[in-house]
């Protein structure tokens, strides 16, 4: 393999001269290896050098000339350094071990053996020699490119000191496996079972920075069944492992709500790469568990399950240290409001309900609606079929609604400072009367979203609270 066919810049041949000056091995190793064999591009790349990753690194940044300072991390003997659009991160290689109780390992220098050793998967043990001796050359001691080929995740040494040795590896398997839609094999997915708990010592924050890449994965719910499969699910988001498994009760059932919610996930990655709406699929239903109750006459019932999934969201995110900022408050909104466009569905859909749910949803209404597409997981293609050319009804009409009556990010035409300018007011409340009686008056399609109809329905709402307008004395 000619290794420079990869790359169109001068990056690795600089590399390579800056190695043989200073009389140093070194390979390009891991995940940019592992993506060039995948055909995917990797702006991340990773140099083993056999001696001072630091000292390469700070000649490789001077042959380049480049401006940004280099990066050092003494304790781990690594140094970064950014070119052009390159993430590059040079290490002396190194032999690790590990205590039980943490997954930040005791670094010894090592050979080039020692450091493929110490890899995850084998996909990512591959290097390609730098050097001019051996440039472009694959090293590959534990056959990754054949598991690249074959579609598998292995670990290049025993499963069990692996995922012992760093439990967040258990979670970065199937990551791999999702992003990827490669295969984990049974032995290796016995063992994830077996140590699950382990994955208690890592930090919620490279839990969640993990499952987020699941999430973002092309088909996310393998991933997610792996994680249902190996128990690591149970441990980290509960709530989802709950809505598993069909209740029945005098011959009624409801439906599989776990993989209802994978089902929905997977709509939703077809056409959208928001990570935050792929949250909120995921936790749609999450309430339906709290809220589940049997009534012998109706069947099943879920009722407010959307307001207590919208609490629960919180409560994840606080839980997982996840922000509970904006993002948040987006994920609790569509949760909140998931039913609302199913409800409009199935109704002739009124001018003042569009406007209404245009008001409540604001700047997420788009992506409301796209949820409830994805929501739509019947089998039979008739009622598919219907359920979608319903949702187009309303979102045809929220456009039409929209143009005419500019409801979104509604800003009432009378301010309440025009209120209290208008009857000679101080702060009170009548002027909270009057500007909710305006707005229901918009909304209900009474009057027009202006502000001539909004002043004469003001003086109107003004006079049956006994308020005399100014012009009027």
């Amino acid at each position: 393999m000619k290794f420079e066919e990869a790359i169109k810049n001068k990056l690795f041949k600089t590399i390579s001269n800056c190695a043989d000056e200073i009389g140093l091995d070194c390979y390009v190793i891991g995940g940019f290896v592992r993506d060039y064999f995948l055909k995917r591009e990797s702006k991340d790349i990773d140099i083993v050098v056999i001696g001072s990753g630091i000292e390469m690194a700070e000649l490789v940044s001077k042959k380049l000339k480049n401006t940004s300072k280099v990066k050092i991390f003494k304790t781990y003997g690594t140094a970064m350094l950014k070119y052009s659009n390159y993430d590059i991160e040079f290490v002396g290689a190194r032999k690790e071990s590990y205590s039980p109780n943490s997954r930040n390992p005791q670094v010894s220098k090592g050979t080039l053996e020692d450091d493929i050793k110490r890899r995850d998967f084998t996909i990512n043990s591959l290097a390609i020699g730098l050097n001019k001796k051996n440039y472009g050359k694959l090293v590959d001691y534990h056959n990754g490119l054949e598991d690249i080929k074959s579609k598998v995740i292995k670990t290049p040494l025993d499963p069990q000191i692996t995922f012992n040795d760093d439990p967040l590896r258990m979670l970065r398997a199937i990551r791999f496996a999702s992003n990827f839609e490669f295969n984990i094999n049974k032995d290796l997915l016995d063992v994830i079972s077996n140590l699950n708990s382990r994955i208690n010592i890592i930090t919620k924050e490279r839990i969640v920075e993990e499952i987020n890449r699941v999430l973002l994965s092309p088909k996310p719910s393998y991933g997610f069944s792996l994680l249902e499969k190996t128990g690591l699910l149970n441990i980290i988001l509960p709530e989802i492992s709950a809505l598993k498994g069909i209740d029945e009760i005098e011959g009624q059932t409801h439906k599989d709500n776990f993989y209802h919610t994978l089902e929905v996930v997977d709509n939703i990655s077809k056409v959208t790469d928001n990570l935050w709406l792929r949250w909120a699929a995921l936790l749609h239903d999450v309430g339906k568990i709290p809220t589940k109750k049997f009534n012998s006459k109706i069947g099943w019932t879920f009722h407010g399950h959307e307001f207590e999934g919208s609490k629960m969201v919180y409560k994840i995110f606080k839980r997982l240290k996840m922000p509970l900022n904006d993002k948040m408050k987006y994920v609790q909104k569509i949760v909140l409001m998931s039913s609302r466009p199913i409800v409009l569905a199935q109704e002739n859909v009124t001018d003042s309900a569009v406007r209404r749910l245009i008001f409540d949803a604001g700047e997420i209404v788009d992506d409301l609606m796209t949820l409830c597409e994805a929501d739509i997981t019947t089998k039979n293609k008739e009622r598919f079929k219907k359920y979608l050319q319903n949702f187009k009804i309303v979102r045809n009409k929220i456009i039409e609604v929209e143009e005419r009556d500019n409801i979104r990010n509604f800003q009432p035409p009378i301010s309440g400072k025009k209120i209290m300018e208008t009857f000679d007011l101080n702060p009170c409340k009548s002027i909270g009367q009057i500007k909710e009686a305006i707005k229901e008056a918009i909304l209900e399609g009474d009057i027009k979203n202006d502000y001539n109809a909004a002043y004469n329905l003001m003086l109107e709402e003004g006079e049956k609270l006994g308020l005399i307008a100014n012009e009027k004395r």
